[in-house]
């Protein structure tokens, strides 16, 4: 009879429990149950989807979670450790919940749903060595995560783990800075101008090591203060760690020129070339968003030797006003019209609008943020002028000359593209994936049911 063959595979694996369960669970038992059942549904739960983490089980006052990667394992552990030391502020001491958390890279083997082996053990017996509020890595896992993350990180040198029978080093990550540390990342960007054939000075920033993967603007951005936003910086910190990031602030936007007056798909273009040319890029990808598909689709038509492949998200071959639609027509009307005032009054009609557009399930804090971004990215007049431009594309006829791998992935629910933009698009395409998002924002936020699957397809994609 043939051996049953033993499912194993390397995984970061991270696992938590309550520091003083028993003491807590004296002093107030209902209370302390709903407190963890609370932090379980409020945050700790969406963290670990957000770093595509998968719970494997829970207890009483532990998890234990599955990670692809030591990086988002570590990235996960920091950002609950940081919100539960801000829940506990106005938390008496005798009553605060605070967590150890251990992680380990190692092999593990899968049964039914559940693992075990080595990989588990370690994580587990590290997690005793973590103060509460702390992290400790067993040296596998900080191995994987050095040079990855800006990190403050003690080295508590070798210990003896129980049941394991070799010393092994462990380090203490110092969770409050490594937190402050997240929360304003910039990992090592550097920051450059180019000069376009206008004469339009272009802010550049690269971080990251590998492949160049060149981000095109959307039409909001600020390469430094993108890096603070919530909305926006999960997704930089994901590529970074994984290629050179390449991003830049558009014509009149961020700490680009801002006094413009030519606007168009052909500048967007022209200012492209400026910035491959200017950090002498010969092969690199493309990733578009929004109204940046178009400019990478004419791109990488024109210089098919230079794209390696390209990701495309909520993008579209039409502008509004060449959509044959005057419902879509009215709706870029009205947006340009209220713009002024959304930059001056921070509760106009405005920001309501444009939540409701661009991204519909989106916190009071996210709609905070981008009101912010708004007035410290550009001026009225520019941002006018540059949806004046988008809604004039036209590009259909350029699809299907693109001859690179290109990933399609759109909003199923998408209230400022049609679904039917991207889908179209894809059709026209001949080398492409199509990956319809099961989300009504424009492009995915942090914390929603369909980010894990946008980051990795994106990440599956461009690494393959």
């Amino acid at each position: 009879m043939a051996e049953k063959r033993v499912n194993r595979r390397l995984a970061a694996i991270l696992a938590a429990d309550v520091a003083g369960y028993s003491r807590l669970m004296g002093v107030d038992e209902e209370g302390t149950l709903a407190a963890l059942k609370e932090y379980r549904r409020e945050f700790i739960n969406p963290k670990i989807a957000e770093h595509r983490g998968r719970i494997v089980k829970t207890t009483g006052d532990g998890v234990l979670v599955e990670f692809a990667s030591a990086v988002d394992a570590t990235r996960c552990a920091i950002e609950i450790q940081r919100t539960v030391t801000e829940r506990n502020v106005e938390v008496s001491e005798d009553r605060r919940i605070e967590f150890r958390i251990g992680i380990n890279v190692g092999d593990i083997i899968i049964d039914e749903g559940d693992i075990y082996g080595d990989g588990v053990n370690i994580a587990s017996r590290v997690e005793t060595l973590a103060n509460p509020g702390a992290i400790c890595l067993s040296d596998n896992a900080y191995q994987q995560i050095k040079g990855k993350l800006s990190l403050d990180v003690a080295d508590l040198g070798q210990q003896q783990l129980k049941n394991i029978a070799q010393p092994m080093r462990v380090y203490s990550v110092q969770p409050h800075e490594a937190a402050a540390r997240l929360a304003h990342p910039s990992p090592g960007q550097q920051i450059t101008f180019c000069r376009t054939t206008d004469g339009i000075n272009l802010a550049v920033a690269y971080a990251g090591k590998g492949m160049p993967l060149v981000s095109i603007p959307t039409w909001l951005t600020h390469i430094e203060y993108d890096w603070q936003n919530p909305g926006r910086a999960p997704l930089w910190r994901f590529l970074a760690d994984r290629f050179r990031l390449i991003r830049y602030d558009g014509r009149g936007f961020g700490l680009s020129d801002r006094d413009v007056t030519e606007v168009s798909l052909a500048t967007f273009e022209r200012d492209l070339e400026a910035v491959v040319d200017a950090l002498s890029l010969r092969r690199y990808a493309l990733l578009g968003i929004s109204q940046g598909v178009a400019t990478a689709i004419v791109h990488a038509a024109r210089y098919p030797q230079r794209v390696t492949k390209m990701a495309l998200i909520g993008g579209f071959a039409l502008g509004r006003n060449k959509r044959g639609s005057t419902q879509e027509i009215e709706l870029g009307k009205a947006l340009i019209a209220v713009m002024r005032e959304g930059w001056v009054n921070e509760n106009s009609a405005f920001l309501g609008m444009f939540s409701s557009v661009f991204m519909p399930s989106a916190s009071p804090k996210l709609i905070k943020w981008y009101a912010d971004l708004l007035r410290i990215s550009t001026s009225p007049e520019n941002a006018a002028r540059n949806h004046a431009g988008i809604d004039e594309i036209d590009i259909v006829d350029l699809l299907p000359n693109v001859s690179i791998p290109t990933l399609i992935m759109h909003s199923r629910h998408d209230n400022l593209v049609p679904f039917d933009q991207g889908r179209r698009m894809a059709a026209s395409i001949p080398n492409v994936k199509f990956v319809p998002l099961d989300s009504e924002n424009h492009v995915p936020i942090s914390g929603e049911p369909a980010w894990p699957k946008f980051l990795d397809e994106i990440g599956a994609f461009l690494s393959d």
